[in-house]
C-alpha cells in the first residue's frame, strides 16, 4: 500500500510505516542539500581573504643587467643551425620571468621554488571584494621532462588527474598554447636542481621562427597592420623631410585607435598596437622579424623621430611607455637605470634629462592601460601633440657624466642625492597635464 508516496508491503505495521517515510524522505532531502552546498564549500576551501605570495622588491639594475648577459650568451646567430645549447636560471631568473607573463596575462604575483626533481610555482590573483585566488602547482621532472604533479587552489588539493586538464584548460584559454607547442619544438630537456632550472635546447632557424611568429597571434597581426597602415599614410602625406616630431604622428594613430576601440576593440589593446608601431618605427625597424606576413605591408619611409628635438629621447620614452603598457613599471624604471649606468661605465655617460623621459614614458605607458580611452580622446584632438606635455623641462638636469663623476655628486643609484634627484623629476612629470 502506498504511505506518503513510500511503497510498502502488505501487512507492515502502520506505525512503522509513518516512521520509515521521514526518515527516507530526511535522508534524501540531506542529500540533496549537501550536494547543493558542494559548490560553496568547494568556493570557500578554494579562496582566500589575503594573497600567499607577497609583493616582490622592485627589479633591479643587476636583474636586467644578468638578462642581457643571458640573452647576449644565446644569441642564435652566433652558432650553425641545431647546435645544441644549455642554459641555467636561477630561481629569481624564474620568478622575474614569470612574474611578468603572469602580469601582462592575468595580474598576478608568483613564487617559485626549484628542489631536486621538483618545482614549486605558487601565484596569487586577486579577485573581487577583498578575495584572492592562491594557486601551488606543483611540477615534477620526468624524463628530462617538466609534468604536473598536483594543484592546490587554496586549501582545496587536487590530484594529478584534475590538476593536468585544468591546468590545459588555463593555457588554452589564454592563447599560450601555440607558444608552449612551438617552444617545446626546440627545448630538449628540463631539469629541476636546488634553486636552479637548467633548460637543454638547439636552435633551429624555422622553428625559431615559428616561436616568435606563434607570439604574435592572428588578431593582433591585423591590428598592428592597421597601425602600420597608418602611420605609413600619415609619413607619405608629409612634406619630404629626415626628421618628423613624435608629437605629429600621434594624433593619426590614437585616431584610429579610438575609432577601433568605438567599433567594439579593447582599447588598451589598440593602444599598445599604436604604441609598438610607432617604437619599431622610430627605432629604424620593421615587424618583418616578428611577422612574416608584414614583408608585404605598406613600409613607413624611414624618418629620423624626435621627442623635444632630440632622437635619443623619443627611444627612451616610446621603450620605457612600452614595457609599462605590457608589464610591471618597476622593470621599465629599472631597464632605463640599466642603461644610464652601462651609458655611465662605457658610452656618452649618465644622464638624468635620460631618467626623466624614462620616468615620462613609463607614465605614458600606464595611463594608456588604466585611462585607455581618455588617453585616445586626449592624443587624438589636435593635430599635433605639445610635446611639452609629455616630457618634463629637462635642459637643467645634468647630463653625460662619466661613471666616476656620476658616484662623486650623486653616490650612485639608490644614494640619498640620486634619490632626491628621482623625486624632482616625478614632481616634474607630476606637474604634466597629459599624464594625469
Amino acid at each position: 500500500m502506498w504511505g506518503r508516496g513510500i511503497i510498502t508491503a502488505p501487512g507492515t505495521p502502520s506505525r512503522l510505516r509513518w516512521q520509515t517515510a521521514p526518515m527516507r524522505l530526511g535522508w534524501r532531502t540531506l542529500l540533496l542539500t549537501g550536494l547543493g552546498l558542494l559548490p560553496i564549500v568547494a568556493a570557500w576551501l578554494a579562496l582566500d581573504g589575503a594573497p600567499q605570495v607577497a609583493p616582490h622588491d622592485e627589479v633591479a639594475v643587476q636583474d636586467v643587467a644578468r638578462a642581457v648577459a643571458l640573452l647576449r650568451a644565446q644569441d642564435p646567430r652566433r652558432l650553425p643551425d641545431g647546435t645544441p645549447r644549455v642554459v641555467a636560471l636561477r630561481e629569481r631568473d624564474v620568478e622575474l620571468l614569470l612574474n611578468h607573463a603572469a602580469h601582462r596575462w592575468l595580474g598576478s604575483r608568483v613564487g617559485v621554488a626549484l628542489e631536486r626533481g621538483v618545482a614549486s610555482v605558487h601565484t596569487s590573483t586577486p579577485l573581487v571584494a577583498g578575495l584572492w585566488l592562491n594557486l601551488r602547482l606543483t611540477l615534477a621532472e620526468q624524463a628530462g621532462a617538466p609534468v604536473v604533479q598536483a594543484l592546490r587552489v587554496g586549501h582545496l588539493p587536487l590530484p594529478a588527474a584534475l590538476a593536468k586538464p585544468l591546468v590545459l584548460h588555463v593555457v588554452r584559454q589564454h592563447a599560450l598554447g601555440g607558444e608552449l607547442m612551438a617552444a617545446a619544438q626546440l627545448v630538449q630537456r628540463v631539469g629541476f636542481d636546488p634553486g636552479r632550472l637548467t633548460v637543454a635546447y638547439a636552435w633551429s632557424r624555422d622553428a625559431g621562427r615559428r616561436v616568435i611568429a606563434s607570439f604574435v597571434p592572428l588578431d593582433e597581426q591585423l591590428r598592428l597592420r592597421a597601425y602600420t597602415e597608418a602611420l605609413a599614410a600619415t609619413l607619405l602625406a608629409r612634406p619630404a623631410s629626415d626628421t618628423v616630431a613624435l608629437g605629429e604622428l600621434m594624433p593619426p594613430l590614437f585616431a584610429l585607435a579610438r575609432q577601433r576601440t568605438d567599433s567594439g576593440q579593447d582599447a588598451a589593446a589598440e593602444n599598445r598596437a599604436a604604441l609598438m608601431v610607432l617604437t619599431l618605427h622610430a627605432s629604424g625597424r620593421t615587424l618583418a622579424k616578428w611577422v612574416p606576413a608584414a614583408r608585404d605591408w605598406p613600409l613607413p619611409p624611414p624618418r629620423r623621430v624626435t621627442l623635444a628635438g632630440r632622437d635619443d629621447f623619443t627611444l627612451h620614452f616610446l621603450i620605457s611607455a612600452g614595457l609599462a603598457l605590457d608589464t610591471t613599471s618597476p622593470l621599465s624604471k629599472a631597464v632605463g637605470v640599466y642603461k644610464e649606468v652601462a651609458d655611465a661605465r662605457n658610452g656618452s655617460g649618465f644622464s638624468f634629462s635620460d631618467i626623466a623621459a624614462d620616468r615620462a614614458g613609463t607614465r605614458f605607458g600606464e595611463r594608456l592601460a588604466s585611462h585607455a580611452r581618455t588617453m585616445q580622446d586626449r592624443l587624438a584632438a589636435a593635430g599635433t601633440v605639445d610635446e611639452a606635455g609629455l616630457i618634463p623641462p629637462w635642459s637643467d638636469l645634468p647630463e653625460f657624466m662619466p661613471e666616476a663623476e656620476f658616484r662623486r655628486r650623486y653616490g650612485g643609484v639608490g644614494a640619498p642625492a640620486y634619490e632626491t634627484m628621482l623625486a624632482e623629476i616625478d614632481r616634474r612629470i607630476a606637474a604634466l597635464e597629459l599624464l594625469r
